[in-house]
């Protein structure tokens, strides 16, 4: 069964959690104006799907031991997604080859580049890939090896041996989650091998992340934010994060609705 966040206000319920830890349903139900028992529905399908969890009295993000599905990410935070993907595409030139990473923002960022042409496409993200396949005169290679069927994927080994194979103009890769100090952090290892492997192999890095990944917790690190030659995001990170991307003389790019390219 195809499972979404449903409404609106569930979407908003996971960014409160997201953004503010615990939420319990007495306050939840008074910050929307419906009932508890509205609330808990909500809460009960939110933790079906594993975008939260479930705890007495209210819910809470869930354990950081494993990444939420593909289909569920896709719907959370799709607004503010969709706007960094359409201020990327403003980045990326005709004829430019880009190494693509795991994850829904660089997947959808693929689905915005109708208007370029000459692309070649080096990812091991089957939906950006399928995407890809969209684009005008496009190039596009996938490495071999299993997939990972809830994160549509390929990791591993084999993963981090193909981008080593190649040198492309733009590396564009998400993250799970950054912590305080700035470095960044997800899931597993293959994850954060493959994503520095795309890094170290790109003439110029783009860090593509939603407000909701600072903070969030993933318990494997690797990589510091600051590495990255542009972030793109939909808000203004923490001061603290501003200031380290600044000293390193890199570019941060607010995606926010109506800001200038």
């Amino acid at each position: 069964m195809t499972t979404h966040v449903t409404s609106e206000r569930q979407a908003e319920i996971s960014e409160l959690v997201r953004q503010n830890g615990f939420q319990s349903v007495a306050d939840l139900a008074l910050h929307f104006g419906v009932t508890t028992q509205t609330i808990r529905r909500d809460i009960n399908e939110l933790s079906d799907v594993g975008v939260l969890r479930r705890r007495h009295g209210g819910v809470e993000l869930p354990l950081p031991t494993e990444n939420i599905g593909f289909e569920e990410r896709q719907t959370l935070n799709f607004a503010a997604k969709e706007q960094i993907a359409r201020v990327v595409e403003a980045h990326i030139p005709d004829g430019a080859s880009i190494a693509i990473s795991i994850g829904t923002t660089p997947a959808l960022t693929v689905r915005h580049l109708a208007s370029r042409r000459g692309l070649t496409i080096v990812t091991n993200n089957l939906v950006a890939a399928v995407n890809a396949c969209a684009l005008p005169a496009v190039e596009v290679h996938v490495p071999g090896g299993a997939v990972r069927p809830g994160s549509r994927d390929i990791l591993g080994a084999d993963a981090e041996a193909f981008f080593e194979g190649f040198k492309v103009d733009i590396g564009l890769y998400g993250v799970g989650g950054v912590d305080a100090n700035g470095e960044l952090l997800d899931f597993n290892r293959h994850e954060v091998q493959v994503r520095e492997t795309i890094r170290r192999n790109a003439r110029r890095s783009y860090l593509v992340l939603d407000a909701s990944k600072f903070g969030r917790a993933a318990h494997v690190r690797g990589g510091w934010i600051s590495d990255a030659d542009v972030v793109f995001c939909d808000r203004e990170p923490p001061a603290a994060i501003r200031s380290l991307i600044a000293v390193a003389g890199h570019d941060f790019v607010l995606c926010a609705e109506g800001a200038g390219l």
